[in-house]
């Protein structure tokens, strides 16, 4: 599911990190009572841009309402 960054479009930089935003961080779908999901980042380890998020639960997220 994770799609490989090769460079940074900030810097350039082709160093990237994955880190994983969970606990009080989490997720949760608007109108469904559920765990939600941790997110994962991918980050350039040279800048700090975040180049992409993505929750490793997708599929609690079905069927939720928007606000």
């Amino acid at each position: 599911m994770r799609n490989e960054a090769k460079e940074c479009p900030k810097c350039g930089c082709t160093h990237i990190g994955y880190g994983k935003q969970s606990g009080n961080g989490n997720v949760s779908a608007n109108g469904k009572l559920s765990l939600g999901s941790a997110i994962m980042h991918v980050i350039c380890t040279d800048c700090g841009y975040v180049i992409e998020s993505y929750a490793t639960r997708p599929k609690s997220f079905k069927g939720t309402l928007r606000s």
